[in-house]
């Protein structure tokens, strides 16, 4: 892995994913540098199909069997980010299924634009996000990886479902999906056309509180296991989940209405998110109290938080 491998890795993670670009330069540059190149071959293998205007599906499925072929050796590459992919593949011992589930969830968008139920959902994750969480841990190399890895998989998929719940809107007039699954939707008297047409009423309000709580507890599941990772990469993790679960505070200001607002975390959002959980973790590094004080998430039977005081600009979705 060259610094120009790393460089370009960093590129794509900076302009394409600023929220776990910004936890990320926390992590220690052992960690960084290969973080950078993971999330440059995800987001290669990720635009195959999110920017595939006028590509046929079989061009994208040939596509992503090249990838496939580069990404576990068994083809030559002159892309920096998959010649670099392979070296942390020998180097990290990444496992062969990690990688073919990761394709496997990206081939399976280019036909599947719905989820009848969070199980099915729940599946393509199992690709789409919490290979990414496994490929994650192998990199951080915690001492005890049997006992990480179960949260970090929790961890990626309330990551994912942050995501989905946050880009509905975009996901629709850019790639005509819907990721919220009909179950729930039909469970509050809403149907796919309204969806699609943005019609917002309560059942959908309901909808979207139905699914954040299901995010909210992955949240708690995988913030557990933060205590299992190294030492110095358990703040940057911990940032990256308080960054992410701050969505759910932007969602709830404009009473779960994704259809006609696009919520995203202002730059002073995110570093008043930073300042504030690296100032508790100054005084408590047991990351479950941090979490519990400072995230949106909240703890408890119908719990609410009442610790992290008030956000700036709460009321107010920027893009």
């Amino acid at each position: 892995m060259h610094e120009e491998h790393v460089t370009v890795g960093k590129e794509i993670q900076r302009r394409t994913g600023k929220t776990f670009y910004l936890a990320t330069r926390f992590l220690p540059k052992r960690v960084r540098d290969p973080t950078h190149i993971l999330y440059g071959f995800f987001r290669i293998a990720d635009e195959v199909v999110d920017d595939a205007d006028g590509v046929p599906p079989a061009d994208q499925a040939a596509r992503l069997e090249t990838l496939r072929a580069q990404a576990l050796g068994e083809e030559p590459t002159d892309d920096p980010v998959l010649i670099a992919f392979n070296g942390l593949r020998e180097e990290y011992g990444i496992a062969d299924v990690e990688i073919n589930e990761f394709i496997d969830a990206m081939k399976s968008d280019i036909h599947t634009d719905r989820y009848e139920t969070y199980a099915d959902l729940e599946a393509y994750m199992r690709g789409s996000a919490a290979a990414v969480g496994v490929m994650m841990t192998d990199i951080m190399e915690p001492d005890d990886p049997d006992a990480a890895l179960p949260h970090a998989i929790k961890l990626g998929e309330a990551f994912q479902l942050t995501n989905f719940l946050r880009d509905v809107r975009e996901d629709i007039i850019e790639r005509e999906r819907i990721y919220l699954p009909l179950e729930t939707l039909r469970d509050h008297g809403v149907t796919e056309a309204e969806v699609g047409a943005f019609e917002m009423s309560d059942g959908f309000a309901n909808a979207m509180a139905t699914e954040m709580r299901r995010a909210e507890a992955l949240y708690r599941e995988g913030v557990a296991g933060i205590r299992y990772l190294p030492a110095d990469c358990q703040l940057p993790v911990l940032l990256a989940a308080v960054l992410y679960a701050e969505h759910h505070a932007l969602i709830r200001s404009v009473g779960y209405d994704v259809l006609t607002n696009e919520p995203s975390l202002s730059t002073r959002r995110k570093l008043w998110c930073v300042a504030k959980t690296r100032w508790h973790w100054h005084w408590n590094r047991d990351p479950e109290a941090v979490f519990r004080r400072v995230s949106a998430v909240p703890f408890g039977e119908g719990a609410t938080n009442h610790g992290h005081g008030p956000r700036p600009d709460e009321s107010v979705p920027t893009r």
